[in-house]
C-alpha cells in the first residue's frame, strides 16, 4: 500500500497534488510543535479547572469526590504524602489552585515564546498532578495526558539546548505512539471489538452511550463493524505513520483527530479532544524526514535510547517474572497430594492425627489464593481450631496434569482426594469455601457425605447465578475479557508493572510477598480462565434443584454484593435451605464487607472469621442427635444486619 502510494505520488501533476494533500509529512519546526503542543493542552488544563470550580458540591459531603471518603485510597502511601494530600484537598487550597490553573492557562493561549512560558507549564503539570488524586471522578485519563504534555513543554522551554529539546518532544511523541497502540491491541483482546459489535455496546450504555447513535448501529450494523475496525486499524497501526518519510502522517493524524472529536460528542469525552491532540504537533514533528528544512538539525537519539531502555526494562521484567514463579512454585514447609486426575496439589495448614473438632478446608476463588483466608486461619489458629488451606491444580505450586479437558467437577475430585489423603481418617471437615470454592465446597460435601461436618459459604457462587441474577449473567462476558486480557498481560511481562492491590496490603504482613508473587504469575490467571469457562458452561446448564445436604451450614454475606445485586440474597437463601432441617444453619450479612473485604480487610475479615469460630464452636459441643427433631428458626433466611443470626 505503501509503495502504491508512493507510486501515485510520483505520477502525473493532478494526481501528486491531490495526493500531497491527503498524504506526506506535516512539516513543523521544532518551536512551533512546543508552542502548538503547549496551546492545545492548556485548553484542557483551562476547561479542567473552570469545570470544578463551577462543580464545588462534587467535593462536598456525599459528593463524588468527597474527600473524606476519597482518602481512604491513598491511606497506603506514606504520612508526608497523605498530610501534603489533604492540605491540597482542603476546600480553600484547591480552589486556589484551580483558580491559579485557570489563569496560566489563559496565559499560555496568548502569543509568545518566552522561558517564562516553561516555568507556567511546569505549574500546571505539577498541579495537576498533585490535584488529581483528590478528584479522579470526571478525569477519565485526560488530565493525566495533558500533565504528561505540560510537564515536557515546561522542560523543554527551559532546556538549555536544543538536543534536550528534541528529547523531550520525541518522549511526547513516543507516549502518543504508546497509548494508542496500547488501546488498540487491549481492544483486540474483546470479542465485541474483533466481532465489530462493540460500538454497538458501547452507544447503548448510561455513561457513555448515545441513542440516536445507537439507533444508527442498529439499522446499519455492516456499517458500524467496518467503523469499529477501522477504530481498531487505526490504533494498532498508529506507528506507521513514521514510515516512508512520513507518508501516512497526514491522513493518520487527521483520523485520530477525528476519532477524538467524535467520542468527545458522542460519548460527552469532551476534554479528550484536546488532551490526546495537544500530542500531535510533537508527532508531526517526529514523523518529519530529517531532510525537510523544518526539522533540519533534529536529534534523533531518543528512540535508540528509547530502545535500549525497553530491551532493560524486558530483561528485568523477565528476571523478576522468574523470580517470582520460583518464589510461588517454592514449597518447602508444605505438602503435597497427587489426584486421581494426575494434579498435584500443594497444601499447608495445622492438621494432626491428634487433634479433636472437624478440619476447616479452605477452598479459594476464582482467581484467588489461599492467602486471602490468612486471617480466618489466625483466628482458627487463635481458637485451636486446625485448618488445612490448598492451592487448585494450576494456581500456585499446585500443578495440573490432567489429560482431559477442565471441567469443574474436576476440581471437586481434587478436593475430595486432597480431604482422604492429608485429613487424618475418622475425622470430619468443616469446608470453607469462598465465591467459586464455596460452590466446589457444596458439590464436595455431596459426594463426602458423613464425612462433613459442615459447609461454610462465604459471599459463595451458586449454580444458578447467571440465570436468576440478571447483574451477574450481564457481567459474565466482561469478566471473561478482564480475566483473559490479565492473562495475556502478564505473559508479556508486564507483571513487572502491576501495582500491589489493596486487598494483599490489608493481608498480615508475613505472606505479603509471596501472594503478590502469585497474583503477578500467569499460570494463576490462566487457571482462572480455564475455571471461569468451566463455569459458565456448568452454571448455564444447570436445570437444580441443589442436592440435600445432612451437614450443619453456615452463609456468610457481604453487604456491598446484597446490596448492589438483591437476587444475590435469594441464591445465598437457596444455600442455606438444602441442608437439613435436622442440622444448624446460619445465615449473617457481614456489614460494609465487599466480596473481598470480607476475606482480606482486617476488621471485617476477622469479624467474619469470629462467626465462622462461633459456629464452629456450637455445632462441634453439641450432638446432631440434640438438634434432630427441633423446628427451623429461620428456615434458612439471611438476615437484615450483621448481628442478627439465626439457627435451624
Amino acid at each position: 500500500m505503501l509503495a502504491r502510494l508512493a507510486k501515485l505520488r510520483a505520477s502525473g501533476p493532478t494526481a501528486r497534488a491531490a495526493l500531497s494533500a491527503l498524504t506526506g509529512p506535516l512539516p513543523v519546526s521544532r518551536s512551533q510543535a512546543i508552542g502548538a503542543s503547549e496551546r492545545v493542552a492548556a485548553v484542557t488544563s483551562l476547561l479542567s479547572s473552570l469545570e470544578h470550580l463551577t462543580t464545588p458540591d462534587q467535593k462536598r459531603p456525599g459528593g463524588l469526590n468527597d474527600w473524606a471518603l476519597a482518602r481512604y485510597g491513598h491511606a497506603h502511601y506514606g504520612r508526608p504524602l497523605r498530610k501534603l494530600l489533604d492540605l491540597v484537598a482542603d476546600e480553600r487550597t484547591s480552589r486556589s489552585l484551580h483558580a491559579a490553573r485557570v489563569a496560566a492557562s489563559a496565559a499560555l493561549l496568548l502569543p509568545g515564546d518566552s522561558r517564562a512560558r516553561g516555568a507556567a507549564n511546569l505549574f500546571l503539570g505539577l498541579s495537576g498532578a498533585l490535584l488529581y488524586p483528590t478528584h479522579r471522578y470526571g478525569t477519565d485519563g485526560s488530565d493525566q495526558a495533558s500533565n504528561l504534555v505540560q510537564t515536557a513543554t515546561g522542560l523543554a522551554r527551559l532546556a538549555p539546548s536544543p538536543a534536550a529539546q528534541d528529547a523531550l518532544v520525541w518522549y511526547v511523541a513516543l507516549q502518543s505512539n504508546l497509548s494508542y497502540v496500547v488501546s488498540g491491541w487491549i481492544k483486540l483482546l474483546g470479542k465485541d471489538w474483533r466481532t465489530g459489535s462493540a460500538l454497538t455496546g458501547v452507544m447503548r450504555t448510561r455513561t457513555y452511550g448515545h441513542e440516536k447513535v445507537w439507533r444508527l448501529t442498529r439499522r446499519h450494523p455492516r456499517s458500524a463493524r467496518v467503523l469499529a475496525h477501522g477504530v481498531l486499524a487505526m490504533e494498532c497501526l498508529f506507528p506507521v505513520l513514521y514510515l516512508k518519510g512520513g507518508l501516512l502522517a497526514r491522513p493518520v493524524i487527521a483520523g485520530v483527530a477525528v476519532f477524538h472529536v467524535a467520542n468527545g460528542s458522542v460519548m460527552g469525552l469532551g476534554r479528550f479532544i484536546p488532551a490526546f491532540t495537544a500530542m500531535h504537533p510533537m508527532v508531526a514533528y517526529t514523523s518529519t524526514p530529517r531532510s525537510h528544512p523544518a526539522v533540519a538539525g533534529r536529534d534523533d537519539r531518543m528512540p535508540a535510547a528509547a530502545a535500549l531502555l525497553l530491551a532493560g526494562a524486558t530483561a528485568a521484567a523477565a528476571v523478576v517474572a522468574v523470580h517470582r514463579r520460583l518464589r510461588t512454585t517454592d514449597h518447602a514447609f508444605g505438602a503435597t497430594v497427587t489426584t486421581r486426575h494426575g494434579n498435584e496439589l500443594a497444601y499447608d495448614g495445622t492438621v494432626s492425627r491428634t487433634g479433636e473438632g472437624p478440619v476447616a478446608v479452605l477452598v479459594h476463588g476464582l482467581g484467588a489464593l489461599p492467602a486471602h483466608f490468612s486471617w480466618y486461619a489466625k483466628a482458627l489458629n487463635a481458637e485451636g481450631s486446625q485448618w488445612l488451606a490448598y492451592s487448585r491444580a494450576g494456581y500456585g505450586a499446585s500443578r495440573r496434569h490432567a489429560p482431559t479437558p477442565y471441567h469443574l467437577g474436576e476440581s471437586v475430585d481434587d478436593l475430595v482426594d486432597l480431604i482422604e489423603a492429608a485429613v487424618p481418617e475418622g475425622r470430619q471437615v468443616s469446608l470453607v469455601g469462598h465465591s467459586l470454592g464455596g460452590e466446589l465446597a457444596r458439590r464436595a460435601a455431596v459426594r463426602l457425605g458423613e464425612r462433613v461436618h459442615s459447609v461454610v459459604y462465604v459471599d459463595s457462587s451458586h449454580p444458578q447465578q447467571l440465570d436468576r441474577s440478571s447483574q451477574q449473567g450481564a457481567n459474565a462476558r466482561h469478566i471473561e475479557e478482564m480475566i483473559r486480557s490479565t492473562s495475556v498481560s502478564l505473559r508479556t511481562g508486564l507483571g513487572v508493572l502491576m501495582q500491589t492491590p489493596g486487598w494483599i496490603r490489608n493481608l498480615p504482613a508475613p505472606v505479603r510477598s509471596r501472594a503478590m508473587a502469585e497474583y503477578a504469575d500467569h499460570r494463576v490467571w490462566t487457571a482462572a480462565l480455564r475455571e471461569w469457562r468451566a463455569a459458565e458452561r456448568d452454571f448455564r446448564s444447570f436445570e437444580g434443584p441443589l442436592p440435600r445436604l445432612d451437614a450443619h451450614a453456615l452463609v456468610l454475606s457481604a453487604q456491598h454484593t446484597v446490596d448492589r445485586d438483591p437476587d444475590h440474597l435469594l441464591l445465598h437463601k437457596d444455600l442455606a435451605d438444602a441442608h437439613l432441617a435436622g442440622r444448624t444453619v446460619r445465615s449473617t450479612v457481614v456489614e460494609a464487607a465487599d466480596h473481598d473485604g470480607i476475606l482480606t480487610d482486617p476488621q471485617l475479615a476477622c469479624e467474619a472469621a469470629r462467626r465462622l469460630v462461633a459456629f464452629l464452636g456450637d455445632t462441634t459441643a453439641v450432638p446432631p442427635s440434640a438438634t434432630a427433631g427441633q423446628p427451623s428458626a429461620t428456615a434458612g433466611r439471611p438476615s437484615a444486619t450483621a448481628g442478627q443470626e439465626g439457627a435451624r
